[in-house]
């Protein structure tokens, strides 16, 4: 994965790598392993073991499209866990976040952005990516615009306004953040408006109706609404493209029982693609499979940039 032009843009803010040695585990949470994600508690009276699992996909298109895509996965991981496994729709990342946080969400797939404060606060145990079939995964942010906007550079964006979608993501803001500070000079509420639009799919379909001037997005969320004909290409220009970053981390809560995490990791790594509505989906962005990650060492990048932008994770 090409990670120059962040590292880059990070070296121009006067910041470096020890900065990622700020990244903490809420109180409530032991990291004696220093994998920098919680550990399953020792003591086996903290552990859940429910007869339903809750599971939750990030919030960025439509719940009610990803429920039907999810439900054979989530059937496979029925059968793998002898547990009944329920699609909880979550509206916000911050939703989700406090479900999980809660006890009410053990099974989850957190956007980009959200990792680390799902890691730090709710004590997600990240494991997994979907890849495509030759390993290859990630992402790219763009800044789009519409045809005819008056917009055909970055600059252009200055005394205008754009659209984030929340602060707790990668592409739909912390990473914009920085890139737009280092490679442009340029801060929200001193050279342009920033609006937030709550989902990707709000700012792509704002930006295709001309409701806002330009968004910055994840092109795979992009890419999965022209599949579905929600927007067309013609619709959408591209003023700038990031590096690739790392997609939606799955993974659980920390506190399940240790069986049942190893079984919920097997239904990922044993569930067959072919032929299903998740390779329908998520084959529009190239993907085929699901592979092993660390949250430690996939998302350094990602700690980085919020060292970039002075993120503190205040959950305690």
């Amino acid at each position: 994965m090409k990670l120059t032009t962040v590292f880059t843009a990070i070296a121009t803010l006067g910041l470096a790598q020890p900065a990622l040695a700020e990244f903490q585990l809420s109180d409530r949470f032991t990291d004696n392993d220093g994998d920098l994600i919680a550990d399953i508690p020792e003591d086996s009276a903290q552990w859940l073991d429910p007869d339903t699992l809750i599971f939750a996909y990030t919030p960025v298109e439509d719940p009610a499209v990803y429920a039907e895509v999810w439900q054979g996965f989530l059937d496979h991981m029925g059968e793998l866990t002898g547990k009944k496994v329920q699609f909880f729709p979550v509206q916000s990342n911050a939703a989700q976040i406090e479900a999980m946080r809660a006890g009410r969400l053990h099974v989850a797939g957190f956007n980009t952005g959200s990792n680390p404060l799902a890691v730090a606060c709710a004590g997600f145990r990240p494991f997994t990516m979907m890849a495509a079939a030759d390993g290859s995964f990630g992402y790219e942010m763009e800044i789009i615009t519409y045809p005819e906007s008056g917009l055909s550079s970055v600059e252009d964006i200055k005394g205008k306004e754009l659209a984030f979608t929340s602060e707790t993501s990668n592409s739909g803001f912390k990473a914009p953040s920085a890139i737009l500070k280092a490679e442009f000079g340029m801060v929200a509420g001193e050279d342009f408006e920033a609006t937030f639009s709550g989902k990707h799919d709000n700012s792509i379909l704002g930006v295709a109706n001309k409701d806002y001037m330009a968004a910055s997005i994840a092109n795979s969320v992009k890419a999965r609404m022209i599949q579905r004909d929600v927007v067309s290409e013609d619709q959408l220009e591209v003023l700038y493209k990031s590096q690739t970053f790392p997609t939606t981390g799955y993974g659980v809560v920390y506190n399940l029982a240790p069986e049942l995490q190893d079984k919920i990791e097997e239904a990922f790594f044993s569930f067959e693609w072919e032929g299903t509505a998740l390779e329908e989906e998520f084959s529009k962005n190239g993907e085929a499979q699901f592979i092993p990650i660390t949250f430690k060492d996939e998302w350094s990048v990602i700690r980085t940039i919020d060292a970039a932008n002075d993120v503190s994770y205040n959950c305690n």
